[in-house]
């Protein structure tokens, strides 16, 4: 069964930190370069992170310096360590696959809320 369950989300004070953690199922991480995206209210999905299966990394200009990204190869999971947190990183965070036609998927997760405020 194709699954994608994320975690971790919460309320955190601006400057706060959170770490989501994202169990895929086999057929989907397994092969594949993951990536955790964001989406705001009233906003697009956007992409804020990936990571290949051996380890290289690549950030949005948004949160580089702030997101680390880092994957678990034999237990299917994938994490977002996120430090300095802003209101503007207020969405909901999913993990999924990375391909140049993530826009098309039609599989996602329940997400994970990330509140930001004070």
């Amino acid at each position: 069964q194709v699954q994608l369950v994320e975690s971790g989300g919460g309320l955190v004070q601006p400057g706060g930190s959170l770490r989501l953690s994202c169990a895929a199922s086999g057929s989907i991480f397994s092969s594949n370069i993951m990536g955790w995206y964001r989406q705001a209210p009233g906003k697009q999905r956007e992409l804020v992170a990936t990571i290949t299966r051996g380890g290289m990394t690549n950030y949005a200009a948004a949160v580089k310096g702030r997101f680390a990204i880092s994957r678990d190869n034999p237990t299917n999971t994938v994490y977002l360590q996120m430090n300095s947190l802003k209101p503007e990183d207020t969405a909901v965070y999913y993990c999924n696959k990375y391909t140049s036609t993530w826009r098309q998927y039609d599989l996602w997760g329940q997400g994970t809320q990330v509140t930001v405020s004070s």
